[in-house]
């Protein structure tokens, strides 16, 4: 039946690790659907294939990208595997469990404290993390453009930091492309702010910064599992327990004033929640 077909739309290199057949979620997809008599067919994704895909019959799944019909999903990478999210939406901040309350009372202490321990010396091996003094800025792309779900372009939002005085470190992201334009900015921070340092190991800083400053990167979510604390310019699903830079300063968040003292302790990591701002 045309209704038992699904067809998962994929860009390189996930396209090819899915054809090789190593592609664990989908293996998951297949041994749950196959038996049931589902077909499954892997596809490139691109603007065609995406525009025809409303046309073909059966149901869909795309890779990070917006679902194109009523038969479709979008799945991602739950920032470590083997988690992934299955969504309508693309967008992760509009995701259910974005906006879903965070109740540390329904948290079961040694539960969530074992896991986020599990995680930790799995996909972050290494020394204990320390509290060292400066701010971690993990980058990411469009670096001199504000859209919808920042509250600050990360151009401004670098500059907020560095305006705390605190050791400053932006790192760039090895997936972006910086142009010209956006080294030239990077550069006139670097001037204007002596605290500020361009690039470095972001791995390696995660683990001795105070605190990271991000729109909603990755790194940011790495930085709970160690413990340290978290401030977004950007919407995201693990918010919860960060700051929110816009709603501390809607209008001009990169006026802050320093940041001096940590918050209480979290229940799901035990470490800080989040930077207090005086």
């Amino acid at each position: 039946m045309s209704d038992l077909l699904l067809t998962v739309y994929l860009h390189p290199p996930v396209l090819q690790t899915a054809q090789a057949g190593k592609l664990g979620i989908l293996n998951r997809i297949r041994a749950v659907l196959e038996p049931q008599g589902w077909q499954i067919r892997i596809e490139r994704s691109g603007p065609n294939a995406r525009a025809q895909a409303p046309d073909r019959p059966g149901h869909a799944l795309f890779n990070m990208e917006r679902p194109t019909h009523d038969r479709a999903l979008t799945f991602r990478l739950a920032y470590h595997y083997p988690y992934w999210r299955l969504e309508r939406l693309a967008e992760r901040w509009r995701w259910p469990i974005a906006q879903t309350a965070f109740d540390p009372a329904r948290i079961e202490d040694a539960a969530a404290r074992n896991f986020a321990r599990r995680l930790r010396a799995r996909v972050l091996p290494g020394p204990d993390p320390v509290r060292g003094d400066h701010i971690l800025i993990p980058l990411q792309g469009h670096i001199r453009r504000q859209r919808s779900f920042q509250s600050a372009s990360p151009v401004q939002m670098i500059r907020a930091a560095a305006r705390t005085g605190r050791p400053c470190i932006a790192t760039l992201h090895p997936k972006e492309v910086y142009d010209d334009a956006d080294r030239a900015a990077l550069d006139r921070l670097a001037r204007d702010h002596p605290n500020l340092t361009i690039g470095a190991d972001t791995a390696a800083r995660l683990r001795d910064c105070a605190f990271v400053v991000t729109q909603n990167s990755g790194v940011g979510f790495d930085g709970l599992i160690l413990g340290k604390p978290v401030v977004l310019f950007g919407l995201s699903d693990y918010h919860h327990v960060t700051l929110d830079a816009g709603r501390l300063a809607p209008i001009a968040p990169w006026r802050w004033p320093p940041i001096t003292t940590p918050r209480p302790r979290n229940s799901w990591t035990g470490s800080c929640a989040a930077p207090a701002w005086t």
